[in-house]
């Protein structure tokens, strides 16, 4: 496994200053955004695209730092039923698989969506609930008619582009936010949909992150190191949905939090160990969030933390067998 950094919050320096910072902290791996929620600053897919000697000059100063990228991500709600949103979402997605080709890069990070509840909505609903039953026949819309096959044609699309891995982040508030729900899509489109396994999503829906990571065995293509802090009086008294505001921090159920602050060492030690018994060998992506610290302290923590935790090697034989 490499320890990496998805540079989103690092918005306000260029893209060198970025990677000679994390560089500079033992990072290994960057996760670089490409379009959607995490904007461009760091690889403009449009400007990169352009010029042959600007795409060889960003591969050298990777190489400067010596840097490789996990992943391009273009985070968006590809079903939405805004059509002007959906073609912005479509087109950063072309745009982030023609520089993913150009880069050497398989696998681009996004999320699966979530479409209206009938063709006229104006806006996302995210289904919660099994009843009363208009739930279903809205689900029965969602996958069948919208999601299964948009990301039928998503796949297709990445193929063309040699992009072998499109690794969707579980993530409440979209149609894949589970295990469950990211194996549905799975069977139905194929194993080029994977997850993007991000622990902060699921440890406040009360999912055990490593048991999750052995469910999708073979499932996982990125991987987000970012926590979440439950608090347990406000989830008492309001449960875990929590729509309030990011930064109303002492009146949430929960808030994410950079890794090792909402969890302890042995609860990400028991993660990393399911991805090494499951076979995963890629990054370990940090994805900073924490509103009680700074970009660079709580980049920091993080790098400092996973430093000990992160198992860099393959395994050996079992010599004393």
């Amino acid at each position: 496994m490499k320890l990496g950094v998805l540079t989103v919050p690092l918005y306000d320096r260029s893209a060198e200053e970025a990677f000679r910072y994390l560089s500079s902290l033992g990072v290994q791996t960057v996760e670089i955004g490409t379009g959607g929620s995490p904007g461009s600053k760091h690889s403009n897919p449009d400007e990169l695209l352009s010029s042959e000697s600007r795409l060889s000059a960003y591969k050298d100063m990777l190489k400067k730092y010596n840097l490789e990228i996990s992943a391009l991500s273009c985070h968006s709600n590809h079903v939405h039923p805004n059509a002007d949103i959906r073609a912005l979402a479509a087109e950063d997605y072309t745009r982030t698989l023609r520089l993913a080709e150009k880069l050497g890069v398989d696998t681009v990070v996004s999320f699966s969506g979530c479409p209206g509840d009938y063709e006229g909505a104006k806006y996302p609903n995210w289904v919660t609930c099994s009843w009363p039953t208009d739930y279903q026949h809205v689900l029965d819309y969602q996958w069948n008619e919208v999601l299964i096959p948009f990301w039928q044609g998503a796949v297709a699309e990445a193929a063309n582009y040699g992009v072998k891995k499109i690794a969707l982040e579980l993530h409440p508030g979209f149609c894949v936010y589970n295990t469950a729900t990211l194996l549905r899509l799975r069977r139905a489109v194929g194993d080029a949909i994977g997850a993007n396994f991000d622990p902060s999503h699921l440890f406040w829906q009360g999912i055990r992150p490593a048991e999750a990571i052995k469910a999708l065995k073979g499932a996982i293509y990125h991987f987000h190191a970012k926590d979440t802090k439950v608090d347990a009086v406000n989830t008492q008294i309001n449960g875990v949905l929590d729509t309030g505001n990011y930064g109303d921090l002492s009146e949430r159920s929960w808030s994410f939090r950079s890794v090792g602050w909402g969890h302890d060492a042995d609860e990400w030690k028991e993660i990393i160990s399911a991805l090494r018994l499951i076979g995963y060998d890629g990054a370990i992506s940090i994805e900073h969030e924490d509103a009680f610290m700074s970009v660079e302290e709580g980049l920091e923590k993080a790098i400092d933390f996973l430093k000990d935790i992160v198992i860099h090697d393959r395994p050996a034989q079992a010599w004393w067998n």
